[in-house]
């Protein structure tokens, strides 16, 4: 299932890599980025992370809040946001229901493999709570900026 732009985002109560419950409700009023990502501490995902860590004052001056969400558990996010100095939440998503519902879950092709994984997809939400922007399938160079312009 994707979700629809225009239509509200379902709302997630996810631990962060400290523990913390993390609720997308939480940022009504504000924009929010979310992306998802397959893995902590992997080459793309690094990258990607570290992209989004780069442009955070300028997503900041947009007033928009940026969260990043893989099926990691809370000790290896905490590890990768240490490791990169990443200043913006780690939402463990372990039991894949956020990113199910959210279209971030499903079939891709890997090393020309068909497996199930995480599809790298960001999501801008509105400051209602509603869909204004999906990017399904990201290739990490230059998305960051291309989420940027998008704003």
């Amino acid at each position: 299932m994707a979700l629809e732009i225009g239509k509200k985002a379902p709302d997630f109560a996810l631990p962060d890599e400290n523990g913390e419950k993390v609720k997308l409700s939480q940022f009504k009023g504000k924009r929010v980025v979310v992306f998802f990502y397959p893995k902590a501490n992997t080459s793309g995902c690094t990258r990607e992370a570290c992209d989004f860590r780069d442009e955070v004052a300028a997503f900041k001056k947009k007033d928009v809040a940026v969260l990043g969400i893989s099926k990691d558990g809370p000790a290896a996010q905490r590890k990768f946001k240490d490791k990169y100095q990443l200043p913006f939440p780690l939402l463990c998503d372990e039991d894949l229901n956020v990113q199910q519902a959210w279209g971030a879950w499903g079939e891709k092709n890997m090393y020309g493999k068909k497996v199930k994984g995480t599809i790298r997809t960001t999501v801008l939400i509105g400051p209602d709570g509603k869909v204004e922007a999906v990017f399904p399938k990201v290739k990490v160079d230059g998305h960051v900026a291309n989420v940027l312009e998008s704003l």
